[in-house]
């Protein structure tokens, strides 16, 4: 049978539609880029541990906050006061710590520096964070408030495990244990009204949560120590106070000078043992530093 030229034209267009029309039984066309799974990002977890003697761990109900800053390639970023990886997150201590929304790592490879201070506060200024001490420290929960810490971690890789943050105290400690002397017995000594003072200190200070140095600010005044164990201890901004009365010991009514001038030092506590004599009408001091520093810093007071 012959088939004309123009009849085999006028069937082209069906014969296109029939043969390469992808029916219902033709493959799918198989993507060019398949999609790959979303990577789950690690979440950010805590562990903040003490590394120098302390009169308290942390308690139930302490909070934190924590500022991470991540690195750009081996190259370490800056703490600002905003638009870190993370801001100033609050963490919450209860056996564990836990913050108030969970954050997570950039990804698997960013290295990141964590910067970490006790108490939480709202902070406007990372390198200027003011607090003050209380200078009425006679009670236990004045001078728990009086503490101040910071610690870090640097150029941590990511982890599943909660990252350690050694965390130091910023303030100094004086410690203050009276002895009896010359006109004063042990059991007179108990049973005298006695009041302590530490004078000519400031209050104030601003604190660099980056690099964990503190700055005294304000004016002068005088601290009362919480009286606990059989001695006297506070909290003290550090600082270098000028030649005084630095420690005042009233005994039922007169008063005990210690004339000195000394220098508070970060995280270090400082004893001073006073022997009171009322033949001299002074007190003797012998202070051993609680980082051991390897000097007699001791001397008469009259």
């Amino acid at each position: 049978m012959k088939i004309s030229y123009k009849a085999f034209i006028a069937a082209l267009p069906a014969f296109i539609l029939t043969g390469c029309g992808g029916g219902s039984d033709s493959p799918e066309p198989t993507p060019s880029n398949p999609t790959t799974p979303t990577e789950k990002k690690l979440e950010i977890r805590i562990s903040p541990s003490m590394t120098r003697a302390t009169d308290y761990g942390f308690e139930t109900g302490d909070r934190v906050g924590l500022y991470v800053v991540n690195y750009s390639g081996s190259t370490p970023g800056t703490l600002a006061n905003m638009g870190n990886h993370v801001d100033n997150m609050r963490f919450t201590y209860n056996g564990t710590w836990t913050p108030d929304t969970q954050i997570t790592w950039a990804d698997s490879k960013t290295h990141a520096d964590f910067y970490l201070y006790y108490p939480y506060a709202n902070v406007q200024n990372v390198s200027a964070h003011p607090f003050s001490v209380k200078a009425d420290q006679s009670t236990e929960s004045a001078y728990k408030a009086s503490d101040l810490m910071a610690g870090k971690a640097l150029n941590v890789a990511p982890s599943e495990e909660a990252i350690s943050i050694p965390v130091n105290h910023v303030m100094s400690r004086i410690t203050i244990a009276l002895e009896a002397g010359n006109g004063f017995t042990a059991e007179s000594l108990a049973k005298a009204d006695v009041a302590v003072k530490i004078n000519g200190v400031k209050c104030d200070a601003t604190l660099n949560i980056a690099s964990g140095a503190v700055t005294a600010a304000g004016e002068p005044t005088t601290v009362t120590p919480l009286y606990a164990e059989n001695s006297y201890k506070a909290l003290i901004v550090p600082q270098t106070v000028a030649e005084g009365n630095l420690i005042t010991v009233t005994v039922d009514g007169r008063d005990f000078n210690l004339r000195k001038a000394f220098t508070f030092e970060s995280a270090k506590s400082h004893k001073f043992t006073v022997t009171l004599s009322k033949t001299s009408a002074g007190v003797n001091v012998n202070i051993n530093p609680w980082i051991e520093d390897g000097e007699d810093n001791g001397g008469t007071a009259e």
